[in-house]
């Protein structure tokens, strides 16, 4: 591991923060008496920054450089941190740094994704965009461990905003002083427009790589919103008790996943994982539908293990075809996000009539993926005229 590696991974850490939104909603509810809807304002913002704000964001990250942005938009996580630290006297003040936080991780995800291959070694960006995700969950954990300890130690629940923007500060200092011997934002003639982003889907493989992650992330939060209801459902556990651990089966799934897979492409080639790690999901979504409970923890478990790296894999493989376009496809991927809002949706209505019907959605996503994996195989290059 390089050591200006280590700046990058510390920001990937804090890209976890933007999801302890979903653990900030029944402490601002309380906080403020909001109905269900008002609170769901809070995680919506969240997604309505990488839908409105990740194109614009590559094309500032190719005009004026990757560190640029990643210090400004650190800067405005930062401020988002410390402004309920000041005060939550309205729902405002908590509601509106919320949306800056999503703006500025949205920026983080955009820039730092192919930031981490002009850091990396040659040969080294998937395993370190896979290992960057691992990083990522760990802070994306740390809000449902640290929010109830801090509760229960008597300090008020937005405490946890300080201990975010002490993080935030220090990945702040780290990246400023971070040397970049070359961007790829500074090598490229022709400057990047929503034209030129939006232009580059006109290429079928780059069309189908950004659904991937439209699809991919649709189906990993559906499956993280519907296991509960699922193991409820099928072998009347407890949704309060046992059916939750499903939930928590699948998260420490997809830690360990993403763990081995920054070892596992220290010997497999990542278009080769990325078909294996597909066909796995393949199976293992196969499964749920099995009539039987140890069947079905073992296939949300193996899930996970599955669902672990494709996010890494079909960005890496992607920006490897492209790399002197690598902040635009950076946004068009990062924009796919969205996925996370439509399809657990999806999963919603069809879960109306049946929940277990809802999982064929996530399945039919992952041929998707293996089909999208095979054709990588097969696929080196993308020309594109600049």
């Amino acid at each position: 591991m390089k050591p200006r590696t280590i700046p990058i991974f510390l920001v990937f850490f804090i890209m976890g923060f933007g999801d302890a939104v979903g653990t900030l909603v029944g402490f601002v509810t309380k906080e403020f008496n909001l109905s269900p809807a008002v609170a769901g304002l809070l995680p919506f913002f969240g997604f309505l920054a990488f839908g409105l704000f990740s194109v614009p964001l590559g094309i500032l990250a190719d005009k004026k450089g990757q560190k640029f942005v990643l210090v400004l938009f650190l800067s405005l996580v930062l401020v988002g941190e410390l402004i309920p630290v000041i005060s939550i006297a309205r729902y405002e003040y908590v509601l509106i740094p919320i949306f800056f936080i999503g703006v500025g991780i949205t920026a983080l995800q955009v820039v730092g994704n192919p930031m981490m291959r002009t850091v990396s070694a040659p040969g080294m960006f998937s395993r370190n965009l896979t290992f960057a995700q691992f990083i990522k969950s760990i802070g994306s954990n740390a809000a449902p461990y640290i929010l109830p300890l801090v509760v229960a130690m008597g300090i008020a629940w937005q405490s946890i905003f300080g201990i975010f923007a002490l993080v935030v500060a220090v990945a702040l200092v780290s990246v400023s002083f971070l040397k970049i011997e070359k961007d790829n934002s500074e090598t490229k003639k022709s400057g990047a427009s929503l034209k030129s982003s939006f232009a580059l889907l006109k290429e079928p493989y780059v069309l189908m790589m950004v659904l991937g992650i439209f699809f991919y992330v649709g189906a990993e939060v559906g499956l993280n919103s519907w296991i509960a209801r699922l193991l409820q459902m099928k072998f009347s556990l407890d949704i309060d008790k046992m059916a939750t651990l499903g939930i928590g089966f699948f998260m420490t799934a997809l830690a360990i996943g993403r763990l081995a897979g920054s070892f596992i492409l220290s010997y497999l080639s990542p278009k080769k994982f990325f078909l294996s790690t597909a066909l796995v999901g393949v199976v293992a979504l196969l499964g749920t539908f099995v009539p039987s409970e140890p069947v079905v923890l073992v296939s949300i478990f193996l899930a996970g293990i599955s669902f672990a790296n494709v996010f890494p894999l079909i960005f890496s493989i992607l920006i490897d075809t492209m790399p002197e376009r690598s902040n635009e496809l950076s946004g068009l991927l990062v924009m796919a996000i969205v996925g996370g809002a439509i399809i657990p949706a999806l999963m919603g209505v069809v879960a109306n009539e049946s929940v277990e019907l809802s999982f064929i959605i996530p399945l039919v996503i992952f041929v998707y993926i293996s089909f999208l994996a095979f054709s990588s195989l097969k696929k080196p290059a993308v020309a594109v005229q600049h």
